[in-house]
């Protein structure tokens, strides 16, 4: 994804990019997050990645100079100097400290684009304490518009910025009718994306509807919320608390929408709350219910609603203990974040002391959940409305691959396929149950899973979840709209919905689209901490078919004869049977690893035995590369699935061959190249299904 940050000088420019970007810089370095490889730095300085830009200003710090920064890394020596200069300010702001800085000075930094917590880390102060000094010298932005004619014309398009300037007007105008803000998500990266900005959008439209100013926030130009006609008014600023309160600060909206951008801005909440900032919808201490694992298991325990067990651990030494108490294998993850980043699913003290470390460097003000993984469990996803007394379950989303599988790389069905009415009405029920417990007013997401008929709850978010795009056209039923009509004071019941389990009479399958190509050499495998860049969805009146059309909307081409290649984990054993035997009445023929063809040779099923990469030649390698493979069932275990598995998954991506690394994923592989030998899919408009 990338961001935009607009101002009157390069520099502020520069720095309010920076700390859009979201990955915990408050501005170009200065603020306490710096962390430099020093054996490298040089090597760092003139390579062109990601994080040069921090250790070329890092170089200038330390007095390279412009002209030898110039010759590690042609950037043109007019940027150059704009970086000196936002060094050589870093060091006049330390030099005078918060107490010797007067207007002129804090006027200067702040059109250097030096944020609050910059200042305040340079000047040791907090940054609430700088944004109050800096209140009372009257050094506050001024609003200012994007003219989109160019002065060809006169503009009418409310699309601003906030910027210092001595002297300056501001641009900003009163509005005729109320003003809700809304903070969208920031920039795309894996596990947020587009799916929140198409909330913050539906929400924009059914708040205008009802008469009320909408009034976005955000930095990223490739979405649709930052489109100057989608709100009434766009702030083209990053989403920091700093930022923020600029624009509330002139707005004085009746409230502020936090919980459809995603984790972003729901990291703010509390904060906003705090600083007196009306908060529309789900409050901070119902978010904060539903974050802190503690509280929440303990409602859970009131409720009397079946959870795995779990604990939370911010040592290493804390961790094994809750291992020996709960035992393995753990779901290892840190609190507040999103995408499943730094989940690890571990299976033994050695894993678990390498995840922990990982997981702590994620989020290291926060402690590490550690829960018992429930094997062979089916998860669901339910997309729900709550308006703190009646709660509407939207859709309940059952996953294609097993729990452990996060949520945003698992294919998914509506209605589910597997399950009986009975555990559906279930967990359909303990959905209302939790959302009027958590005091939601708006939008929740709840993560279950189902093993051997008991219903267990994995996790609740109090907000917008990745599936409810996908939730919203599969039912007919816009629920991003619906939960902004929610917010600003309606009732569920005056909605007019749908009955929640009105028969529909087709399928609705979502499958994510993964980046393998992109990144060659990574290991191709499904697990807790989300890959996938993308997904598709396929409709059709049985649950083949629509997973069939998923497939080749992907443009996965699955060879409808040819050899396909097997090898599965101690775990998958007894269950590849079935998948393998449908695939011999399907015509094609089979090769399996020694362990693999074993159990199907046991069950009476042909294959013949290829060798591993580890085996010698010719092994199931020279096959890939001779086109002698039409497609690969290959399900890893634990982390041990670095050697072969590994390899040939790389291979299998870099040959544009087909696999399934779960039992449950090429089950329904099998089913969906069943349906097609059947005839051609049918069309159906989304328009013209039932609701």
């Amino acid at each position: 994804g990338e961001v935009m940050a607009i101002g009157s000088t390069f520099e502020e420019a520069m720095q309010k990019a920076m700390r859009s970007l979201e990955q915990g810089h408050a501005g170009l370095g200065a603020d306490g997050h710096d962390d430099f490889d020093e054996e490298a730095f040089e090597e760092k300085v003139a390579t062109p990645t990601p994080e040069r830009i921090l250790y070329v200003a890092e170089a200038l710090r330390r007095g390279w100079g412009v002209e030898r920064v110039f010759e590690l890394t042609r950037i043109d020596q007019w940027f150059l100097h704009r970086i000196q200069d936002i060094v050589t300010a870093e060091g006049r702001i330390r030099e005078l400290g918060l107490s010797g800085m007067d207007a002129a000075h804090m006027l200067a930094a702040k059109q250097m684009g030096f944020s609050d917590a910059q200042i305040g880390h340079l000047t040791g102060q907090r940054d609430d304490t700088v944004r109050a000094v800096r209140e009372v010298l009257g050094v506050r932005p001024l609003v200012k518009t994007v003219d989109t004619c160019a002065g060809e014309f006169a503009s009418r398009t409310s699309y601003h910025y906030f910027t210092y300037e001595r002297g300056g007007a501001s641009e900003f105008h009163e509005a005729a009718r109320p003003r809700v803000v809304i903070l969208s998500a920031g920039p795309n990266r894996i596990g947020q994306g587009i799916e929140f900005d198409y909330c913050c959008c539906h929400a924009a439209y059914a708040l205008e509807a009802k008469g009320y100013e909408t009034v976005m926030v955000n930095c990223n130009p490739e979405t649709v919320s930052t489109d100057y006609d989608t709100s009434d008014r766009l702030y083209f600023e990053p989403l920091t608390f700093e930022d923020v309160m600029n624009v509330i600060e002139v707005e004085k909206p009746v409230g502020v929408i936090v919980t459809l951008g995603g984790q972003t801005p729901i990291n703010l909440a509390k904060r906003l709350k705090e600083a007196g900032v009306p908060i529309m919808g789900t409050q901070p201490e119902a978010i904060d219910l539903a974050e802190d694992r503690d509280r929440f298991a303990s409602l859970l325990d009131r409720l009397d609603i079946a959870y795995p067990p779990s604990s939370t651990a911010e040592t290493v030494e804390e961790a094994k203990g809750v291992a020996r108490r709960v035992g393995y294998p753990l779901l290892v993850r840190p609190s507040y974040v999103l995408g499943g980043r730094g989940m690890a699913i571990v299976y033994d003290d050695d894993d678990l002391v390498k995840y922990m470390a990982a997981a702590t460097q994620v989020s290291p003000d926060h402690p590490v959940y550690l829960d018992a993984f429930l094997e062979d469990a089916i998860e669901l996803d339910v997309d729900a409305l709550c308006d703190t007394e009646q709660c509407y379950v939207g859709a309940v989303l059952e996953h294609i691959e097993e729990c452990g599988i996060h949520s945003g790389d698992s294919a998914c069905c509506f209605p589910p396929f597997s399950l009986s009415d009975k555990i559906v009405a279930k967990i359909r029920e303990t959905t209302r149950r939790l959302a009027l417990s958590c005091h939601i007013r708006g939008l929740l997401n709840v993560q279950y899973a189902v093993r051997d008929e008991q219903v267990f709850v994995i996790e609740l978010n109090p907000r917008a979840s990745r599936t409810v795009p996908f939730s919203s056209k599969a039912t007919g039923v816009p629920l991003a709209k619906y939960a902004a009509r929610i917010m600003s004071g309606e009732k569920i019941c005056d909605l007019g919905l749908p009955a929640e389990d009105a028969e529909r009479g087709y399928y609705a399958v979502k499958e994510a689209v993964m980046p393998w190509s992109r990144f060659p050499g990574a290991d191709v495998t499904l697990g807790p901490e989300m890959k996938s860049t993308g997904e598709v969805m396929g409709l059709d009146v049985t649950f083949p078919k629509a997973y069939a059309k998923t497939r080749e909307a992907i443009d996965y081409d699955v060879p409808q004869a040819g050899t396909v290649f097997i090898s599965v984990c101690d775990r998958d054993k007894r269950s590849v049977a079935p998948v393998a035997l449908s695939l011999v009445h399907l015509g094609y023929d089979l090769v399996a690893t020694r362990g693999t063809a074993k159990t199907l040779h046991a069950a009476g099923i042909p294959c013949e035995v290829v060798k591993r990469v580890s085996e010698g030649h010719p092994n199931i390698a020279d096959l890939m590369a001779e086109g002698k493979v039409s497609f690969l069932i290959n399900t890893p275990h634990g982390h041990s699935s670095r050697g072969d598995g590994s390899v040939l998954r790389s291979e299998a991506v870099s040959r544009g061959i087909d696999m399934a690394t779960t039992i449950s994923g090429a089950t329904a592989l099998v089913q969906a190249i069943s349906a097609t030998r059947r005839g051609p899919l049918d069309v159906y408009a989304l328009q013209d299904l039932p609701k």
